[in-house]
């Protein structure tokens, strides 16, 4: 069961809650094709931000899946601008998903992504860190925002 509790298929599953909202109608109509072009937009800065977190978390040579313990504190790059971008660039996915599919309620959505992962998966993960790295990460999260 534990290979169910991972960020990507609460990504999956919020999208699919975003289309099916979408799809129902029920909420009002969907944003409309003007929405596209951004929806696009947030889903490739998103996928960009977490294949340079990849990138960078595989060079430091440390773990990219959450519940295990980090061998390296990444703090540089992309992780100077953001101690969770890979989580940062799921939001953005689900929010161009809402444009793309959903209605304006959908919107709703985002912030509630936001919380379950911050819940489920950030706050542990940093409590590790922290138990970890001690006082290089103590620094780290002060000198870098949780989000943007």
């Amino acid at each position: 069961m534990k290979w169910i509790d991972l960020p990507p298929i609460w990504l999956a599953g919020f999208i699919v809650c975003t289309f099916a909202l979408g799809r129902a109608g029920i909420f009002g109509g969907v944003f409309g094709d003007w929405a596209d072009l951004p929806g696009a937009v947030l889903v490739g800065l998103g996928v960009l931000l977490m294949l340079l977190a990849v990138v960078q978390m595989t060079r430091h040579r440390t773990t990219v899946i959450p519940h295990r313990d980090a061998d390296a504190l990444v703090t540089t790059g992309i992780f100077g601008l953001s101690r969770n971008p890979i989580y940062l660039g799921d939001a953005l996915v689900l929010a161009g998903a809402v444009l793309i599919f959903g209605p304006p309620v959908a919107c709703l959505l985002v912030p509630l992504f936001m919380l379950v992962i911050r819940q489920r998966f950030i706050l542990p993960e940093e409590a590790r860190l922290s138990r970890r790295f001690g006082s290089e990460f103590e620094s780290y999260a002060r000198r870098v925002r949780r989000w943007i």
